[in-house]
């Protein structure tokens, strides 16, 4: 029987090979509701805690577009754009608020540049944390050590991250507000 150190061994050498869509793989035609969670769940799989539970859902999907997270879907059709920011909110929610993630992408399409930049620092994270994890199995480390150190890590660097956008959004705030509102706060 396959104990704990090799299954996650297994599913971090899956994980070395693991990508998701690159911005021209991703469907040129416009999908209805049921389609992007399917064809998101699909991409998604790989992530998902237990293989059970659905990273996304249609009513995150409708509250993401009423927040303004996501912009609305064209005569309920959702593009390219529209895939490729819910792919990268369903990662980045893992460890950021919706308001933060709603600073990082300003209610905007996601385009193509930025896409890019997730998918290519989200491809290098996962295939480096999973190499060595791996190599951690391989070698007898204590998983539960590994697993604390990853959580500090995770923890640590969300910190920074929320820093960064709780900055950004004061700096949106206050160009927002009427020029002399501004002199006046200074």
């Amino acid at each position: 029987m396959e104990d704990a150190s090799e299954r996650i061994r297994r599913w971090a050498k899956a994980g070395e090979d693991t990508a998701l869509p690159d911005w021209n793989e991703l469907p040129t035609i416009p999908l209805y509701m049921d389609q992007v969670i399917f064809y998101l769940g699909e991409n998604l799989r790989f992530f998902e805690r237990d293989g059970q539970s659905s990273l996304l859902t249609s009513s995150m999907i409708n509250n993401y577009v009423k927040t303004g997270v996501l912009p609305h879907p064209e005569k309920k059709k959702y593009r390219r754009e529209h895939l490729a920011a819910l792919l990268a909110v369903c990662m980045l929610k893992q460890v950021l608020s919706i308001q933060d993630i709603k600073t990082l992408l300003a209610g905007e399409e996601l385009s193509e540049e930025l896409y890019n930049l997730f998918l290519t620092t989200h491809t290098a994270a996962l295939q480096e944390t999973c190499v060595t994890l791996a190599e951690n199995c391989d070698t007898g480390e204590n998983l539960k050590q590994k697993a604390l150190r990853l959580a500090i890590e995770a923890y640590a660097k969300r910190a920074a991250a929320e820093r960064i956008l709780c900055e950004l959004g004061r700096d949106t705030a206050e160009a927002g507000k009427p020029e002399k509102k501004r002199q006046e706060a200074e």
